[in-house]
């Protein structure tokens, strides 16, 4: 992730955990995201800034882009090589790239601009970005009109990105200005061994106190009994998928 605090070099010690545990992002979101670049005429480079594990990557690969990935975990960027093989990947925050001038076509960002701090990391990637290119922001979020789902988010924190949207769309800054936006409404089947890695794989959990920890396993373990999901049992987690894009004015 990138961050203005410890919390984003805390994923690296639960590299595995946050792979298998966190959800892909929808194809047609990303695809929506590289619609501009895809049209370049060329095989266009797109970094993946807060790449993680290479949850995003993979996808703007498979999309038909080039990829370079930057995260400032290198145990993240070690599971992200395992990954997504053949990727470049280097690590940087989006306040500060290891990139060149003008050198990309594109730069996402995937659960990670609520890290950021947006006027600093506007300005980094207006630098890199090629005149014309496409900044995206996209987020997976946990679908509160369900009231199972708000009380898990009561139990384990609503999360950086929820808090940020509460105030409206997120923060950018010069070069960049309005931010179009699209959302998906979709669902994944999980267990409760899947739900708790996916409360393990979040930074409050991971930098929390023992006394901490214990307090949210019990609360989780009500609620997961409430819902009668135990052993191979399943629910529903719903989801949207938040994507926002916006373009670097050709001057």
């Amino acid at each position: 992730m990138v961050s203005r605090d410890n919390s984003s070099t805390s994923f690296g010690t639960v590299a595995d955990v946050y792979e298998s545990a966190r959800p892909e992002y929808p194809s047609a979101a990303v695809e929506w995201l590289l619609e501009p670049v895809l049209e370049v005429g060329r095989r266009p480079l797109v970094a993946d800034v807060g790449a993680g594990t290479g949850k995003l990557t993979r996808i703007i690969v498979a999309a038909g882009c080039d990829a370079v990935a930057v995260d400032p975990d290198p145990a993240m960027l070690d599971a992200l090589r395992d990954a997504v093989p053949g990727v470049s990947a280097h690590v940087g925050t989006a306040e500060s790239l290891p990139l060149e001038d003008g050198s990309v076509d594109a730069v996402l960002l995937g659960q990670a601009w609520h890290w950021v701090e947006p006027v600093a990391a506007s300005r980094e990637i207006g630098r890199v970005l090629l005149p014309g290119g496409t900044l995206g922001l996209i987020w997976n979020l946990r679908d509160e009109s369900q009231p199972w789902v708000r009380r898990l988010n009561s139990v384990v924190s609503r999360g950086g990105a929820l808090t940020m949207f509460d105030d409206g769309p997120p923060p950018i800054a010069e070069p960049f200005h309005q931010l179009d936006e699209k959302r998906w409404a979709w669902s994944r089947t999980v267990t409760r061994s899947q739900l708790t890695d996916l409360v393990r794989s979040r930074s409050f959990y991971i930098t929390a106190t023992a006394d901490e920890r214990n307090r949210i396993d019990q609360e989780l373990a009500a609620l997961f009994d409430e819902l009668g999901l135990n052993g191979s049992t399943t629910i529903d987690l719903p989801y949207v998928t938040r994507a926002f894009r916006t373009t670097m004015p050709i001057r």
